[in-house]
């Protein structure tokens, strides 16, 4: 009988298409506690999130926050890859190898067999990606897709 109750009460929340909490995703858990801050409501939200299939039921119907139809990006965590890692990235790809360019690629979901390429644009365009001293990660993983996106080769793996 809880059960049945918890499925009805579900199915009653509005068909909203509200951003889902960036941290902790779409579902029940991110409208229980939205508007409020801190590590604890985040981590209580994001546990809601990942209990009884509620996730699973907004991505499917559209609700709770959710939109099953968007596309799963990596973009945010190569964002934070290169934001963490500026310093190390420009050395690497201005001589278009180094440990911190080859896990870009790993990370930018790169394939094997065109790792080399992805290498060596980076290091031709260095100065394409890289335009100042002063330039921010949002920019260089900007730049840096805009130049994949203008290589044959390596356009198919161009952020959206």
């Amino acid at each position: 009988m809880k059960k049945l109750i918890a499925v009805a009460a579900l199915s009653l929340l509005p068909f909203s298409n509200a951003m889902a909490d960036q941290d902790i995703g779409c579902g029940l858990g991110s409208m229980l506690f939205a508007g409020q801050q801190g590590k604890g409501v985040k981590i209580l939200g994001a546990t809601t999130n990942g209990t009884s299939g509620n996730q699973t039921f907004g991505i499917t119907f559209g609700t709770l926050g959710c939109d099953g139809t968007g596309t799963v990006t990596s973009s945010e965590k190569i964002a934070l890859f290169i934001d963490g890692n500026m310093e190390q990235l420009a050395r690497d790809m201005s001589q278009g190898e180094g440990e911190t360019l080859a896990t870009l690629a790993e990370v930018w979901g790169v394939a094997e067999q065109d790792k080399a390429a992805f290498n060596k644009l980076a290091q031709a365009q260095f100065s394409s990606v890289f335009t100042s001293e002063n330039v921010t990660s949002q920019t260089v993983l900007e730049n840096l897709n805009t130049v994949v996106a203008s290589d044959a080769q390596l356009a198919s793996y161009t952020l959206s």
